[in-house]
């Protein structure tokens, strides 16, 4: 009889200790990391799915474009003795073996007026924003200085001088290539080039006429491309100017150099805007002997951002999945210790299960529907249901217009901070102190005698 009420108040103390109640309350929070992580790991998923669809789309449409050039290439001559000993003559013969190598000048003046007429191209439920770009680039060379290299009159071939103009996507290209430099038209032919990310046109041999010997040259390229999310531009010449203009509202202007604020114009119409970059502002020189240098570090540009990534804002809300099952439990445990009513544990695990919901919800409507639309239908159907619910296990509807409220002020809380970017960890820091000082109130009228 004895060992009968024993094993009773055994039961009934495991059935209305505080501290049982939240070491089951913990357990349940550990195991709901798993569909929670599971629910992380399917955003990444879908995420990725939609940089593949993008990147399919660009790659047929065309992708980014650098555009490097022009620049003047000239061959040269470099002469080396070498002495060789005849053993006849028992004397020294001087061979003198001839080498040819490659001087690379950037022009004195690059000016380059850009109109980007952009669009969005869609498959399935995923779109990539692309561009048709007109380049209209005019510029001069100035005689060439081989002093540097000591090479003398004779040893330059002026015969064998050409301009090359290197540039990625050139399956973009929609207009044929014809440089115009002096007086003449030379067309751009592509070259192979190993293991780079440009590739290399360049023109046939030029005239005298279009030699800058003696005076300075004047040359103009007209380009209309395909390219899909950022168009950049090297600057080589001693002055560099780029205008450029477009109907895309979201841009992000990138590289080593911004353009003028006074210039800079965003409307939802488009955009424009001006850079002008000097030589003094550049870490290279104006030529280069030997091969032309990789220096698209130091491009700049402008990149086409599809205006809202459903997918990332996705993933930031899912981040907070351990905030929200942890305090929604904490507000079940708060009313149950308080009130004295029980709560099963298999009804915590419903209520945890109903939360992760809300992420596979947000997640499959945001494809097809704003961030801001897939927030508030995928919150209000959780709020709903877990309300609906808690009337049930709690018998009261001030309990269960309490949850609603908590739980709708919780994901308001949330929504708060995804869209905040430089006050988010302000506006966070603030509402869970203010978070703690509301538990920490209402926690003092919980009878915690009873462990």
């Amino acid at each position: 009889m004895e060992t009968q009420k024993q094993k009773k108040s055994f039961g009934q103390w495991l059935k209305t200790s505080i501290t049982v109640r939240m070491l089951m309350v913990g357990v349940l929070i550990l195991f709901l990391l798993i569909p929670l992580s599971y629910v992380q790991s399917l955003i990444q998923e879908r995420s990725h799915r939609q940089k593949e669809v993008v990147n399919e789309i660009n790659q047929k449409w065309g992708n980014e474009v650098l555009l490097y050039g022009p620049v003047l290439k000239v061959p040269y001559q470099i002469h080396n003795i070498h002495k060789r000993w005849d053993e006849k003559t028992k004397s020294y013969h001087k061979d003198d073996i001839i080498t040819i190598n490659y001087a690379f000048f950037f022009p004195n003046t690059l000016d380059i007026k850009t109109d980007i007429e952009s669009e969005t191209l869609g498959r399935s439920i995923y779109e990539s924003v692309v561009y048709t770009a007109d380049i209209k680039i005019k510029g001069s060379f100035t005689t060439p200085n081989f002093e540097t290299q000591d090479v003398a009159e004779k040893d330059i071939l002026w015969n064998k001088a050409t301009i090359v103009v290197n540039s990625t996507n050139l399956k973009g290209i929609r207009s044929n290539l014809e440089l115009e430099i002096g007086e003449e038209n030379y067309p751009l032919r592509s070259k192979y080039t190993q293991n780079s990310y440009t590739n290399t046109m360049e023109t046939k041999f030029l005239k005298e006429t279009a030699l800058p010997k003696e005076n300075t040259i004047d040359f103009s390229l007209d380009l209309i491309i395909n390219g899909s999310e950022q168009l950049r531009f090297i600057p080589v010449g001693r002055e560099t100017n780029v205008s450029m203009t477009s109907n895309w509202a979201s841009p992000s202007f990138n590289g080593n150099y911004l353009p003028d604020t006074k210039t800079k114009a965003i409307t939802e119409n488009g955009f424009k805007a001006n850079w002008k970059v000097l030589q003094i502002n550049r870490e290279f020189e104006q030529e280069f002997f030997g091969e032309l240098p990789e220096i698209n570090s130091s491009a700049f540009g402008v990149k086409l951002l599809i205006p809202v990534d459903e997918y990332q804002k996705s993933e930031r809300a899912a981040k907070y999945g351990y905030l929200v099952i942890a305090l929604t439990f904490l507000v079940f445990f708060l009313i149950q210790a308080i009130s004295k009513i029980h709560i099963h544990p298999f009804q915590y695990l419903m209520i945890g299960l109903a939360l992760t919901m809300f992420y596979t919800l947000l997640i499959s409507i945001s494809e097809h529907a704003s961030f801001l639309q897939a927030y508030s239908i995928a919150g209000t159907a959780v709020v709903a249901l877990i309300s609906i619910y808690s009337k049930a296990i709690l018998k009261s509807f001030k309990f269960m217009i309490f949850v609603a409220t908590s739980l709708a002020a919780l994901y308001l809380f949330i929504f708060v901070i995804i869209q905040l970017e430089n006050y988010a960890l302000l506006v966070g820091s603030i509402g869970l102190f203010l978070i703690l000082g509301t538990i920490m109130m209402i926690s003092r009228k919980i009878d915690w005698k009873n462990e």
